[in-house]
């Protein structure tokens, strides 16, 4: 396979890699065994933070119930909320924002770009204080605003990206620019943004933790305050360990979920995924075409 932009890698290039390829992994291992034997050794009259007393309570079933019940299901309560509100409330901004009056459009993007800029915590902070709500309620609204807004901005670059002739076919066919909107345009935006809008929901479950800091009940409130302090700083680093465990299998779930979605939409628009070589290969054949083409006009001049 002939490529463009770099030759391909000679045996010496190879075996330079493997090597490379080798110590980098020998250096990882090293690594991660000197963190481990670190945090197990003993610290006085403590044993090391991976001793099996330090994981004994992760027996009780009654620990893991409150952990799921109380914690993971808060969680994922407030995403799922503020997930739905904020993929409504982006369509609704990118409606405005892609607006062809200009009274609708521009102060649809200064709101846009001060939500943006504004830090998802003080906005937590401020409808806690300012609006007296629940700190479920400070939780998802805040969250809403913020990814819809990063949304509305996805789903406007869609729109924008789609050919003109979108437009043209549904205004020829006696539809009003709304409804060609609505109806041919967005559909078609929505599906190509698709995966980039899951993607910002995992950011959005990831946020979920800053509503510790308000006093929401979620994972990280549920396992580093609430039973960090009723079993003592004994176990602290035990929960840690859970709580990144459970955020990593929820985030790395749902980029799963995303990764499905977006070579099912590709195979459902008749798409695949970009392939460098492929590309490369049609370049070259490109190039070739236009060269022929150019010795063939000079032979013609002749």
């Amino acid at each position: 396979m002939t490529n463009v932009l770099f030759d391909a890698p000679g045996p010496v290039a190879r075996r330079n890699s493997l090597i490379a390829s080798i110590a980098g992994g020998i250096a990882i291992l090293g690594g991660l065994a000197w963190v481990f034997f670190t945090l197990n050794a003993p610290r006085g009259e403590l044993p090391g933070y991976f001793d099996p007393s330090r994981w004994d309570i992760f027996a009780d079933p009654t620990v893991w119930r409150y952990i799921f019940v109380a914690g993971v299901w808060g969680t994922l309560r407030a995403a799922l909320t503020a997930a739905v509100f904020a993929v409504a409330l982006g369509i609704v901004f990118s409606l405005l924002r892609s607006a062809q009056t200009a009274w609708i459009r521009i102060p649809t993007a200064i709101v846009l770009e001060f939500v943006r800029g504004m830090p998802v915590l003080l906005m937590m902070l401020f409808i806690l204080l300012v609006l007296n709500t629940g700190s479920f309620w400070a939780v998802v609204a805040a969250l809403t605003l913020y990814n819809g807004a990063l949304i509305g901005e996805a789903l406007r670059a869609g729109l924008a990206s789609l050919p003109r002739g979108q437009r043209e076919a549904g205004l020829s066919l006696g539809m009003r620019p709304m409804q060609s909107k609505m109806l041919i345009e967005f559909p078609q935006a929505f599906r190509q943004m698709l995966p980039i809008i899951i993607a910002q929901l995992v950011v959005l479950l990831k946020d979920t933790s800053l509503g510790y800091i308000v006093g929401y009940v979620e994972l990280l409130r549920v396992n580093m305050n609430q039973l960090a302090s009723f079993y003592g700083n004994y176990y602290l680093f035990s929960f840690f360990i859970v709580t990144l465990v459970l955020y990593l299998a929820m985030n790395l779930a749902l980029s799963w979920f995303a990764r499905w979605v977006a070579k099912r939409t590709a195979r459902r628009t008749g798409q695949k995924p970009p392939n460098p070589d492929e590309e490369n290969e049609e370049l070259l054949k490109g190039v070739a075409k236009a060269n022929a083409e150019a010795r063939q006009m000079g032979q013609g001049s002749v």
